[in-house]
Parts: C-alpha cells; sequence; structure tokens
C-alpha cells in the first residue's frame, strides 16, 4: 500500500513510547507505511509532556519505560480531562501481566499485545482503537 505525503500528513497521530531506540525506529516506520503520523517519547516524563502538548489521538505505549512507568503514564492521561479520550494500546514482554486485567482497567489501557507483536496486528489493533468511542473502550 503506498500512502503519499500529502495523506500521510492527514493520518492520525500517535505517540510511541519506548526506551529501546530501535523498537522505537521500527515502530515509526511501520506506522508511518501505513498512514499514521508519529512523536515518540524514550521515558514516561518526556511521553506525558508530549501527550499533553500534541494531544495524539492514541498510544502505543512499552509498559517497562524510565522514569514514569507505562502503567503510571498511562494512569496519569486518563486522569487529565485534555488526554482522558486518548486510546491506549499497551506492549510488553511480561506476560504474566495479562493475568492482572484489573491493573489494566485501572491505568485505562484500552488493549494490550505481548512482544514480539506482529506489526499488522498492531495497525490492526491501532485502527480498531480509533474507531471505538473512548468510554466503550473503557468499559
Amino acid at each position: 500500500m503506498h500512502i503519499d505525503a500529502e495523506e500521510s500528513a492527514q493520518g492520525p497521530l500517535v505517540l510511541i513510547v519506548e526506551d529501546d531506540l530501535s523498537t522505537r525506529v521500527m515502530y515509526r516506520e511501520f506506522l508511518s507505511h501505513s498512514g499514521f503520523r508519529t512523536i515518540d517519547a524514550h521515558n514516561g516524563k518526556q511521553a506525558l509532556d508530549k501527550a499533553r502538548e500534541e494531544r495524539p489521538d492514541a498510544v502505543l505505549t512499552d509498559l517497562a519505560v524510565p522514569g514514569i512507568d507505562g502503567f503510571e503514564f498511562c494512569r496519569t492521561l486518563q486522569e487529565a480531562a485534555v488526554t482522558r479520550s486518548i486510546p491506549i494500546l499497551a506492549v510488553t514482554g511480561h506476560a504474566e501481566y495479562l493475568e492482572q486485567p484489573e491493573r489494566f482497567r485501572h491505568a485505562g489501557i484500552s488493549r494490550v499485545l505481548i512482544k514480539p507483536c506482529d506489526p499488522d496486528v498492531i495497525i490492526r489493533e491501532l485502527r480498531h482503537l480509533l474507531t471505538v468511542p473512548a468510554r466503550a473502550l473503557r468499559d
């Protein structure tokens, strides 16, 4: 699928939160090739600042990031009126987190994927999150 520069400039904005540079670059590449615009952050504090400034349409975040961890980052987003409606797709290498669904709900995380994630699955999940009303994602 080819996306020209004009279409890409109008695509949904996704904040990528990932401390590993190569993974962050990989996410940025396949999201941009799928019509998304991206901004990124390497830690929770930087991610909060960028989310407040840029107001992305969605967040793709690792849960193990330095400083403010992914759970706290997501909780903080969901507590603020200006960022509350942003859907969050979390990715983690910790499969045991799936045994704690209440922890995800409490943090306001919409969906969780276990790393390694197929890029097509990430794209599909983000597109789904962007079409569902924010309230339905939390219910």
